[in-house]
């Protein structure tokens, strides 16, 4: 028995410490954006849907797992949103069904490569996706990321991971003003978000996955004016949620020794536009010391992330995921680029504790990035090839 322990212990160090990541989604493929819009409109049967979903499924399992990727995930095949992971799971929430093409829509007219306006998302619509009330106290009505993973995990030969929406991110899309007979606070709030969220971590654990991500852009946005405004607007003090934020996401993720945790940061990613920009600056010493996670996927393909700098208040022991190869675009990063990126890093943080990633998911939601699939493939095996040249 302590032979097996001590077998399963080097796994959990080795996948807390690999050097290739990816961050969720993928584009969908055509076939599977055709039944979504199918099943929508009334034509085929959850059945029906679910079997191209699985296909699809399988087919990013190949793709991640052909170029060589130390980790892979569904792709996120199942969800319009990667904030379906709590958004879809939960029920309490005053917010309609989503569609895909409401997503179409919401991005019509949107310049690629530009800043979005945020306040398009804060329309009726799907819970968290969209700011919205709650109607009762919220419960988990239907474990999505336990079926995502039980799925990917029986076709996979690599490791696959969950990635799920944190508390921070839940907080910011939560309208609290119209919520005041739900909930007494946001404290209030966040106690039934961190327990839903340990009941899916804790489901994912016992079902055998051993890495869950959790998905934080949010965070960016107290480094970013705009989105700070918006907050003080609204009578919120942004250092008072920065810390209820750091509280409520380590709690999610306490206690559970046999899995390795990530957490990713980046300044949105919808239909290749983004919503924030600043430099990790204002937040790094408090972020890399009050989390417990094992690894920081950070956003770092731009100027908007600004230097490395901050890198240097990581303790040791953890990992920084170097988010450098963009899934806004076509243009694939030249392997030399990405080694200098890497040396330039390394001055704030040892070599050993960094990895590179892409910087965001391929397709945030279900109309995806403008890049093609064969564009997606090359940046998968440009991270692969990247990573072999500096750490072998």
């Amino acid at each position: 028995m302590t032979a097996i322990v001590e077998a399963s212990a080097r796994k959990e160090i080795e996948l807390a410490k690999i050097r290739t990541d990816v961050v969720g989604s993928l584009l969908r493929p055509a076939a599977l954006k055709e039944a979504r819009t199918r099943f929508d409109d009334g034509a085929i049967a959850a059945d029906a849907l679910r079997a191209i979903e699985d296909e699809a499924v399988r087919e990013a399992v190949r793709l991640q797992e052909s170029a060589g990727l130390d980790v892979l995930t569904d792709g996120e095949m199942r969800r319009l949103n990667f904030q379906d992971s709590f958004g879809g799971s939960v029920e309490g929430y005053d917010a309609s069904r989503s569609t895909l093409k409401v997503y179409e829509r919401r991005v019509e007219g949107a310049a690629p490569g530009r800043r979005w306006d945020i306040r398009q998302m804060h329309d009726v619509g799907t819970a968290v996706s969209h700011r919205r009330p709650a109607k009762s106290r919220l419960k988990l009505a239907r474990n999505l990321p336990l079926e995502e993973y039980r799925f990917v995990g029986s076709v996979a030969k690599k490791p696959a991971k969950v990635s799920l929406i944190g508390p921070d991110r839940i907080s910011q899309r939560f309208a609290y003003e119209s919520s005041t007979a739900i909930y007494r606070d946001m404290d209030d709030f966040l106690s039934d978000v961190v327990a839903i969220e340990r009941q899916i971590v804790a489901s994912l654990v016992d079902a055998g996955c051993r890495y869950v991500q959790i998905d934080a852009p949010g965070f960016t946005a107290y480094v970013d004016p705009p989105s700070l405004q918006q907050m003080r607007a609204r009578g919120e003090d942004p250092e008072q949620n920065f810390a209820r934020s750091l509280k409520a996401e380590a709690a999610a993720i306490a206690n559970f020794p046999s899995v390795t945790f990530g957490i990713h940061l980046c300044r949105g990613n919808q239909r290749s536009m983004w919503h924030r920009e600043g430099a990790y600056d204002g937040i790094a010493e408090r972020l890399f010391n009050e989390l417990p996670h094992d690894r920081f996927l950070l956003e770092y393909d731009t100027e908007r992330a600004g230097s490395f700098e901050p890198l240097r208040f990581v303790p040791k022991g953890r990992v920084v995921v170097l988010g450098l190869v963009s899934t806004k675009g076509p243009e694939l990063e030249g392997v030399d680029a990405l080694k200098r990126r890497i040396e330039a890093a390394s001055k704030f943080l040892p070599l050993d504790q960094l990895a590179i990633s892409p910087q965001c998911g391929f397709a945030s939601d279900v109309v995806g990035n403008l890049l093609s699939p064969d564009d997606q493939k090359r940046k998968l095996e440009r991270v692969v090839e990247t990573a072999r040249a500096v750490w072998g």
